[in-house]
């Protein structure tokens, strides 16, 4: 069906070319003989393009761009191969992702208590020079993947290490940290100290803490870290781009913008070394609910000092949304997503299980209804959208009814409003997101049988929520507009595997046992569904629809050549997926030989 679709649409599309204004000057760059995906509303494939002062001039046939070809004009003869707009990254953490690459690193692997500290003593061995005061901190820990399935880690667990320094390990998820004792003296952890509003600290029977923190209840630990300076924030921002780069990634929201992160991206649009548009979201915490107009007082000074403007030929910032975290994650050992019915518990016993409905529906969303829907009202009114992270089926509904409140006064048109992660929604609430344009952004690769999904979630959530698990084609059918985010370091910077997982529901080839096959009921997307989630759909997330998403005339020329028509392929073979060179502008920021 593919195939005939695309020998369709090739004849018919030299109709794109004719809106360029000036179509008739010649191009600076023509791409001709290719596979062209421009992710229009129509999903047409063409076989040429031109590019005129980093803008697409024309899309369609051979014959038709011929017209623009000129006595300067760079002739590229793509020999088939395969070129579609750029990823848009709707929702990640690029300086984390960045300073990742430079920290002991755990890699988001299966590892179980004693290979988790093999991996500390490797890192510990390599900075001795650190003894015995420097913190050694730890990330990419996929607690959720632990082995065997359902080990819990405490400070105790860290204390055969030959060291007496501080450690502190955060989950990939990013929503809990585990501190060995030395951390948590450091952190003036005890019996006495309370749960702070937004997060959690774990306790033993006895009611002492265990070392693991969630959410809210780490950041008095961060601030004990020690504050990366201006030059290793350049280095991790400059790690991010490269990573980004390579995996065809042109635009970019950061989902969690700190002032030390636009700072540094600052720095390198400044040089000129900014190689994709970068989008901040600054957060909106929930103390900031005793005084709206001062939590919006200081994103606007953010604005001020760092927006850029509308996008132009270079890659440039803005600053135009705000993070809200509505809850956790709905994943054990944390369980930290906010629900509407409690999650189950084992009144069994581990060889004979019994999963019954127990008390808890985690904690109560991180925002109380009224004063959340002041907050994204007064934001609205100084142009700022929101981005609210929502896992649990509770929070969903609180961002929801949010964003209805926002609709009866700011449509669509004039503010975004979107909702990150949607991993558990109750099906009452699938038309809402049509009705009220709340766009889910979605990170496709959790949608597929794996230990945080499976041994994580299957048991808790229940013989009902869980099966529906990851709604992103129920989403999709009930009209919903999905948007693509990677949360990249919550998992690897890998978009085509993400892709891959959102079509096919699967973990891969080698997934055997309980992780093989589909994950859940749900349909899953097509491949147009996909492409577009992280194109155009995104590019309509970040208000940038008339510029980004798509290879039609007037838009930038921001695209990708891969090694393969993901079209057509099979379909788990769009997980392995290789960008040979990136295009921002007309201008190649990645190139491997393709000589773009």
């Amino acid at each position: 069906m593919v195939q005939t679709f695309i020998r369709a649409t090739i004849g018919c599309t030299a109709l794109l070319g004719v809106a360029a204004a000036g179509a008739e000057a010649p191009a600076d760059l023509i791409y001709r003989n290719g596979t062209i995906y421009t992710a229009d509303a129509a999903n047409h494939v063409v076989e040429a393009l031109a590019v005129r002062d980093g803008k697409v001039a024309y899309a369609g046939t051979g014959a038709g761009v011929a017209a623009l070809t000129g006595p300067a004009t760079r002739v590229i003869d793509l020999n088939g191969r395969f070129v579609m707009p750029g990823l848009i990254d709707g929702h990640l953490h690029p300086l984390s992702g960045g300073a990742g690459l430079l920290k002991c690193n755990l890699n988001y692997e299966r590892l179980t208590k004693d290979a988790l500290r093999e991996r500390l003593a490797a890192c510990i061995a390599a900075s001795r020079n650190q003894e015995p005061d420097g913190w050694l901190e730890v990330v990419n820990w996929f607690q959720e993947g632990a082995l065997p399935a359902g080990t819990t880690f405490s400070a105790a667990d860290l204390d055969s290490l030959k060291t007496a320094r501080p450690i502190q390990i955060m989950s990939s998820f990013g929503h809990t940290m585990l501190l060995n004792r030395r951390g948590m003296a450091l952190a003036k952890l005890h019996r006495q100290s309370a749960d702070p509003v937004g997060g959690r600290i774990a306790r033993d029977a006895d009611g002492e803490p265990t070392g693991i923190l969630e959410d809210k209840a780490y950041e008095p630990v961060v601030a004990l870290l020690p504050k990366p300076t201006p030059e290793t924030d350049l280095a991790s921002a400059r790690a991010a781009l490269e990573a980004l780069r390579r995996q065809g990634v042109t635009t970019f929201m950061d989902a969690l913008a700190t002032p030390d992160a636009l700072t540094a991206f600052t720095a390198l649009a400044k040089g000129g070394e900014l190689t994709a548009r970068a989008h901040f979201a600054p957060e909106i915490a929930p103390a900031d609910a005793a005084d709206p107009a001062a939590a919006v007082s200081r994103l606007v000074a953010l604005r001020a000092r760092f927006d850029q403007g509308a996008m132009e030929r270079a890659p440039g910032i803005t600053v135009r949304n705000a993070k809200f975290f509505l809850d956790g994650v709905i994943t054990a050992p944390a369980m930290t997503g906010a629900m509407l019915a409690p999650y189950f518990v084992n009144q069994g016993t581990d060889a004979a299980p019994r999963w019954v409905p127990g008390t808890s529906t985690g904690p109560a969303v991180y925002f109380k209804p009224e004063p959340l829907k002041a907050l994204v009202l007064a934001l609205a009114e100084a142009g700022i959208e929101p981005h609210m992270h929502a896992d649990g089926d509770a929070a969903v509904r609180a961002a929801l009814d949010a964003y209805a409140a926002l609709r009866a006064t700011f449509p669509p048109e004039r503010i975004r409003a979107a909702i990150a992660h949607n991993e558990s929604v109750d099906p009452a609430d699938y038309p809402r997101y049509r009705k009220l344009d709340a766009i889910p952004v979605l990170s496709l690769q959790w949608g597929k049988p794996a230990a945080d999904t499976v041994d994580g979630a299957k048991d808790t959530l229940g013989p009902v929520r869980w099966p529906r698990i990851e709604p992103s084609g129920a989403l999709a059918r009930a009209g919903a507009r999905i948007a693509f985010g990677s949360d990249w370091p919550v998992d690897p910077l890998d978009e085509w595997y993400a892709l891959a997982v959102g079509v096919t529901r699967r973990a891969g080839p080698a997934a055997d046992g309980k992780y093989a096959g589909r994950l859940g009921t749900d349909p899953g997307l097509s491949r147009f569904e996909v492409l577009r989630a992280i194109t155009i759909n995104a590019a309509y997330q970040l208000h940038e629809e008339t510029r980004l998403g798509s290879l039609e005339p007037g838009k930038f020329a921001d695209f990708v050549l891969l090694d393969r028509n993901v079209l057509t392929v099979p379909e788990a073979d769009i997980a392995t997926t290789r960008v040979v060179a990136t295009v921002v502008g007309g201008k190649a920021v990645y190139d491997a030989n393709a000589k773009l």
